[in-house]
């Protein structure tokens, strides 16, 4: 059952498709101080935030489970994953997440900046046992889009008068 109701989505900015959802999601990473490539779903079809709550939804059109590289950690992103985000870097009641620790799956609850200086994020699940990793392990390098890309040859081109053949 989903936890996104008529009622919250009349309050929200929801957006629609994976181009805008993708790019959404990553400003606010980038806003709250998360890094980006923390959430790093696919195919997401609708995405949304109530501004005065903080609440956010992620639906994608399946499960996905994501490695990730630097630590060596399964992470597992449900159809649904849901939070409420503050700006102090933290996202708390997370649903639809699970990390693999040991043979079995647990749920993350929470997700948090340590002390700024220290680079570090930690992982809480409900009962409050938690894991924290470096930030950078969960960076994902910005690619330029392929149109921008395009614009900037033809620039490039045209400064130094190649013409195209």
């Amino acid at each position: 059952m989903s936890l996104v109701t008529e009622e919250i989505k009349a309050k929200a900015e929801v957006y629609y498709g994976d181009e805008i959802c993708q790019e959404k999601t990553k400003l606010l990473l980038k806003e709250i101080g998360l890094p980006n490539g923390l959430l790093p779903l696919r195919d997401i079809i609708e995405c949304g935030i109530v501004m005065e709550t903080g609440f956010v939804w992620l639906k994608q059109k399946k499960s996905i489970t994501h490695k990730f590289e630097k630590i060596g950690k399964l992470v597992t992103y449900a159809p649904e994953v849901t939070a409420f985000v503050d700006r102090g870097g933290k996202i708390k009641k997370l649903t639809g997440v699970k990390t693999k620790e040991l043979l079995i799956w647990v749920s993350l609850s929470d997700i948090y900046l340590n002390d700024p200086p220290t680079g570090k994020i930690t992982f809480q699940i409900p009962s409050g046992l938690n894991r924290s990793f470096p930030c950078s392990a969960f960076e994902v390098e910005e690619t330029k889009n392929v149109k921008q890309e395009n614009k900037e040859d033809e620039e490039v081109k045209g400064a130094v008068g190649v013409k195209g053949v």
